[in-house]
């Protein structure tokens, strides 16, 4: 295992203390949250700068196209992350062996409207496949749900495929009738004909289908 002398958090990991679990919806057997993961050996914690060495991007290419990303971009995109102050990527460590096994991403957007409040986006959910069975997909997505109103968020919103509504409806997220579609335009492809709109309505893609499910914290 890889000997660190020092690190540096994304974010303050003092907060991750602060959420209360029973406020989610959540039904955890047994209960868990992010204080007390359900094994000794696990942590969730917000993303250091030393995650380069424990697999975090080998974790998110389990999830997508992730690219030859070097220590030194890794480098240079925590810290513009950190400097922004508006990226909270929380990861959980199986501390036995070093490695990053679960991620997800809240990214706060500053808007003029509602009083000029801040929404959360949840992005980037993914969990080593080979730790099935220990509520992590839960516990994560759970955790920066409720950092997301901790940190004063008045809603927080994502995008899934449809076959992961029903996962995400367990954890409060609903859809907004009328407006649950997800619209992209791809910039990294070559042939225009692949920028592509995904919604509720498109029949025979369900399991490409996108939908967008939030949480309201005003309500």
């Amino acid at each position: 295992m890889v000997q660190f002398t020092q690190e540096t958090y994304l974010y303050d990991p003092k907060v991750l203390l602060q959420l209360d679990f029973h406020r989610s919806p959540a039904k955890f057997q047994p209960f868990i949250s992010a204080a007390n993961p359900g094994e000794p050996w696990m942590k969730v914690r917000p993303l250091k700068d030393t995650d380069y060495d424990r697999g975090f991007l080998q974790l998110l290419s389990q999830l997508t196209h992730v690219g030859n990303v070097t220590r030194t971009q890794f480098l240079t995109r925590f810290s513009q992350m950190k400097a922004s102050g508006d990226y909270y990527v929380t990861v959980i460590e199986d501390t036995r062996k070093g490695e990053i096994i679960g991620a997800a991403s809240l990214i706060i957007e500053r808007k003029f409207i509602h009083n000029c409040a801040v929404r959360g986006r949840l992005e980037d959910v993914v969990v080593n496949d080979t730790y099935r069975g220990k509520q992590l997909g839960k516990l994560i997505v759970v955790t920066v749900s409720l950092l997301a109103e901790q940190l004063g968020c008045y809603k927080m919103s994502l995008d899934c495929k449809d076959k992961l509504i029903k996962f995400y409806e367990t954890l409060g997220y609903v859809l907004i009738p009328g407006n649950s579609n997800s619209m992209t335009i791809r910039y990294d492809e070559e042939a225009p004909t692949k920028r592509n709109v995904t919604s509720a309505s498109a029949a025979g893609v369900v399991s490409d289908a996108c939908q967008t499910v939030s949480l309201d914290f005003s309500s």
